[in-house]
C-alpha cells in the first residue's frame, strides 16, 4: 500500500489494548487530519486483537500488521519500521510511539519541528516529568548510571521519536534495531538531537510491563554495546585479578617473616584465590555472551516479512474517489 501524500507516518505498536490504541488514533486523527498515516502492528494480541475497525471509526488511513505470534515490544517496532522503511519517500517523516497513551500526540509537533534542520536525522524525547512510582524513578535513575558506567554512552529516552526517511531505512538494516530501539538509536551514529517532553497518563488499562520485563528491556539495551561492556568488564576483572596475586604474594612473604598470627594465613589466601578465580569466570562468561550476540548479529538478517501474518489496510470512504 502506497502511502506518498502523507506528511507523517505513526509507527505503534499494540497488544491487548484495543481501548487504549483506539482513543490514540482518534487523537491522531484530530492532530493530523488527512496528513498521517498509521502503521500499527499487532503483536499477537489474543484477548484484545486490532482490527480494521479501530482506525476506521477514528477516521484515520493506515494498516494493521497482524503479526503472526507475539513477538514482544521492540521487535514489533522493528517489525513496523522495515514495513515504512519500503514505502516512505524522503519528503516523509516517522514517528515511533507507544499506544497507551504515555506518549502524548499533541506533543509529536515539537518533535517534527526539531527534525527540520539538515543536520538532524532523529529527534528522541526526553523525559521532564514521569507519572510513575517513586520505586520506578529509583531503578530508573540506577540503570541509567549502570548502562553509562558499562557502555560508556548516556541513555535518557525510550522509543518516542521522530525520524527522517534515510534514517528510518539506515535503522532497519541494523540486527540491533529489534533488541532494543533506542539502543540502536546510539549504536547507529546518526545525529541524534533530544526533545524534553511531559509523559502523559495511560488511556485505558494497565501496563503489560512488570519489573521482570523491564530489567530484561535494561539488559537487552546492554547487548547492543557488548564489546564496549566486555572491555570495561575485562579490565575490571583484570585489574582484580592483579590485586588479589599482589594480595597474596604479600601474604606469603608476612607469612614467611613471621607476621601473621595463627589461621589468618589460609584465610586470606583463601579468599584473594577466590577472588581471582571468581574475576575470570566473570571475564570468561562475559565474553561467552559477546560471541554469542555478535554472531547472531552477523549471520542472521532481520527480514520482518517473516513475521507478519496477514496485513489489513484501513482507507476511510473519505479518500476514496
Amino acid at each position: 500500500m502506497s502511502f506518498d501524500h502523507y506528511r507523517v507516518v505513526v509507527v505503534t505498536p499494540v497488544y491487548e489494548d484495543v481501548e487504549a490504541s483506539s482513543r490514540l488514533f482518534k487523537e491522531l486523527a484530530a492532530q493530523f487530519g488527512e496528513s498521517v498515516f498509521v502503521v500499527a502492528v499487532d503483536d499477537g494480541s489474543v484477548k484484545q486483537p486490532l482490527e480494521a475497525e479501530s482506525l476506521e471509526v477514528a477516521g484515520i488511513d493506515g494498516v494493521v500488521l497482524k503479526l503472526r505470534r507475539n513477538v514482544g515490544h521492540q521487535r514489533a517496532i522493528a517489525i513496523g519500521l522495515g514495513y515504512a522503511s519500503e514505502r516512505i519517500r524522503p519528503h516523509q517523516r516517522v514517528v515511533v510511539m507507544d499506544s497507551d497513551g504515555e506518549d502524548l500526540p499533541s506533543t509529536i509537533h515539537s518533535l517534527l519541528t526539531q527534525l527540520e534542520p539538515a543536520d538532524v536525522d532523529v529527534v528522541v524525547a526526553q523525559r521532564k516529568s514521569r507519572v510513575e512510582t517513586f520505586r520506578f524513578k529509583a531503578f530508573y535513575a540506577v540503570y541509567k548510571t549502570f548502562y553509562s558506567v558499562m557502555t560508556g554512552r548516556a541513555i535518557s529516552f525510550g522509543n518516542f521519536m521522530a525520524l527522517k526517511a534515510h534514517a528510518v531505512k539506515r535503522l532497519v538494516a541494523m540486527q540491533e534495531l529489534s533488541i532494543h530501539v533506542a539502543g540502536a538509536v546510539l549504536a547507529s551514529k546518526l545525529r541524534t538531537n533530544t526533545c524534553p517532553l511531559d509523559r502523559g497518563p495511560r488511556y485505558a488499562g494497565k501496563s503489560k510491563m512488570n519489573f521482570v520485563g523491564l530489567a530484561l528491556h535494561g539488559f537487552k539495551g546492554l547487548m547492543v554495546f557488548a564489546e564496549d561492556v566486555l572491555v570495561r568488564v575485562g579490565i575490571v576483572c583484570a585489574l582484580i585479578a592483579a590485586l588479589s596475586v599482589a594480595g597474596a604474594v604479600l601474604a606469603i612473604v608476612l607469612k614467611l617473616l613471621g607476621f601473621s598470627t595463627p589461621g589468618w594465613f589460609s584465610v586470606a589466601l583463601g579468599i584473594l584465590m577466590l577472588m581471582f578465580l571468581q574475576t575470570g569466570a566473570l571475564a570468561l562468561m562475559t565474553l561467552m555472551l559477546t560471541g554469542v550476540v555478535r554472531s547472531g548479529s552477523v549471520t542472521t538478517a532481520f527480514t520482518y516479512n517473516d513475521f507478519i501474518d496477514r496485513v489489513i489496510e484501513v482507507v476511510p470512504q473519505r479518500n476514496v474517489t
